[in-house]
């Protein structure tokens, strides 16, 4: 009979750590069992092994659904087979087909997409789990906060070192997700028109992927000492995104019970006219026939991320985010804009927190030696004749800001604050469940500060882990996380962010928008009606 290498190779570990003593605890001379070093649940695929942590229990790399190469692929996602015995959870696995980050610009290192554990490869639908306990004792039903990861619909994994749930699963007594689903054109290429009904779907599959991933969640996650039905799903950027799409997918109704979004918020998904023109011109990159789908399934995966990639930088060019691939209004998975033309109804009873920070739009701009008739000539592209008024807004506001990051500050009022408004707007004004809103002010320490608040500067503090570039382990960076990540918590078990360690927050409504502000540091953390309602104003306008 074959031996399992894993199991040889643990027996091996455990019996050198016995025979050093490294099996006894620090407290006392007590010996631990191997069930206390790898603890074993039982999910409804079979038996998982998983790694203690600091007192967590780690699951990585835990299968939620079958893999997606082959006739598979473009295909929504297929069940796991049940295993016999049991597996290792021990190590991440497979996250989806992308290009690396590119680390020719300093903002890529700081948010370290490109460190992704795991290796990459289709068999990609895996999420990992941090829980304090893994029972399904009834006491220890903890609220579950599934975390979705940034990078678009094209980049990023669960796997990544910025996502690491442990510090939140031991701050908050949570049990913290993070998964990896399909990106680009593997999760997202609309061939309902080239490849037939087999298709029909092709263009969601990467939302379909996280809606099964939720599925196993409430079928397994009490046996990781879960609650399924306190489940938050939250995430930046991209996660936003999906978050946002999650709320109007038929299929996820029921699987979720709060929604986060942190600097992502989507109003729109791509129409089918877009998606099947993009699908048309990969298609003909690779110079294929008529009904391509058996082909395009039958072709390396590097084959199709070769051509997803060039068709990205064409979009990279133009200045915009990589849109050739993203959820798809199909009529079905995705049977209307997310929010647009109001909050979708389906959802209606899940609360929802909605954020930005102050200088998103610092991470895709490396011009930081602008100066003030740079900044004008910039505002002037951006609003014409208005320029100089503009300008002279944002100087007022803040005037020891450089012109870098008034820059950035003055795109991401016309972008990504505008959509979160909108966003926390109609979900306040279907009035069912709650929204509440935050901006975060505290800019990041890297690089003397140069980026302001960018993009990302609040992942770490809303997974109370600031050990990272874009934050950096500090006391008062330890208190803003006890805030943040505070809050998510207490949302994640209730509905309702407040807590012991910020200020009264009152939900985001159309007349007062209140709205939590942090600045400056802790101590300065505090409500605010309608916060720079002026800019607000302005771009509402425009």
């Amino acid at each position: 009979m074959q031996k399992d290498p894993h199991s040889i190779r643990r027996r091996s570990l455990l019996g050198a750590a016995a025979a050093t003593g490294a099996l006894w605890c620090a407290q006392g001379a007590r010996a631990m069992t191997e069930s206390e070093i790898f603890p074993i649940v039982e999910t409804s695929n079979g038996r998982l092994r998983g790694l203690m942590s600091g007192g967590i229990a780690v699951f990585k790399g835990v299968h939620y659904g079958a893999d997606t190469a082959g006739t598979n692929r473009f295909m929504p996602p297929a069940p796991v087979a049940r295993w016999a015995g049991v597996r290792d959870a021990t190590a991440y696995g497979n996250y989806a087909p992308q290009l690396p980050a590119d680390r020719r610009r300093a903002y890529a290192d700081l948010i370290m997409y490109d460190l992704q554990p795991g290796g990459m490869g289709e068999d990609c639908l895996v999420m990992n789990i941090w829980t304090p306990s893994a029972s399904p004792s009834s006491s220890a039903k903890r609220p579950v906060m599934v975390h979705l990861h940034g990078g678009g619909y094209y980049a990023g994994s669960g796997n990544s070192p910025q996502f690491d749930g442990e510090m939140l699963a031991r701050f908050g007594d949570a049990v913290v997700v993070t998964l990896n689903h399909r990106l680009g054109s593997f999760g997202f290429l609309d061939l309902s028109e080239l490849g037939g009904s087999d298709a029909a779907r092709s263009g969601t599959v990467g939302m379909l992927d996280i809606v099964a991933a939720l599925g196993w969640i409430q079928q397994n996650i009490a046996a990781f000492g879960g609650d399924p039905q306190r489940v938050l799903v939250f995430g930046q950027s991209g996660g936003g995104l999906k978050t946002s799409v999650l709320m109007a997918m038929p299929s996820a109704r029921g699987l979720f019970h709060r929604a986060g979004v942190m600097s992502g918020s989507a109003l729109r998904v791509t129409t089918q006219d877009a998606s099947r023109q993009a699908a048309s011109e990969f298609v003909a990159a690779l110079g294929l026939g008529k009904d391509p789908l058996r082909q395009l399934q039958a072709l390396p995966m590097q084959t199709l991320l070769a051509v997803q990639v060039t068709m990205e930088n064409s979009d990279r060019a133009k200045g915009e985010a990589p849109r050739a691939f993203s959820p798809v209004l199909d009529g079905s998975a995705i049977a209307r804009h997310p929010f647009d033309p109001d909050a979708p109804a389906l959802s209606a009873e899940v609360p929802m927190i909605v954020s930005t920070v102050l200088d998103e739009r610092a991470y895709r701009m490396v011009n930081f030696d602008l100066d003030e008739a740079g900044l004008l000539k910039f505002a002037q592209t951006r609003v014409g004749a208005d320029g100089r008024q503009l300008v002279a807004m944002y100087r007022d506001e803040d005037p020891a800001a450089s012109p870098y990051v008034l820059q950035a500050r003055i795109d991401t009022d016309m972008t990504f604050r505008r959509t979160a408004q909108v966003q926390a707007a109609r979900k306040a004004a279907a009035g069912a469940a709650p929204a509440y809103s935050y901006l975060w002010k505290i800019p990041s320490p890297a690089y003397g500060g140069r980026y302001g608040a960018p993009h990302g500067t609040d992942i770490g503090p809303s997974l109370h882990d600031i050990r990272h570039g874009l934050n950096g382990p500090s006391a008062e960076s330890v208190r803003l996380a006890d805030q943040l990540a505070g809050a998510w918590v207490a949302f994640a078990a209730s509905g309702d962010p407040n807590n012991a360690r910020t200020p009264r927050w009152a939900p985001y409504t159309p007349g007062p928008r209140s709205t939590l502000v942090f600045e400056g540091d802790s101590s300065r953390t505090r409500t605010q009606d309608d916060p720079r309602k002026s800019f607000r104003e302005y771009w509402a306008a425009h």
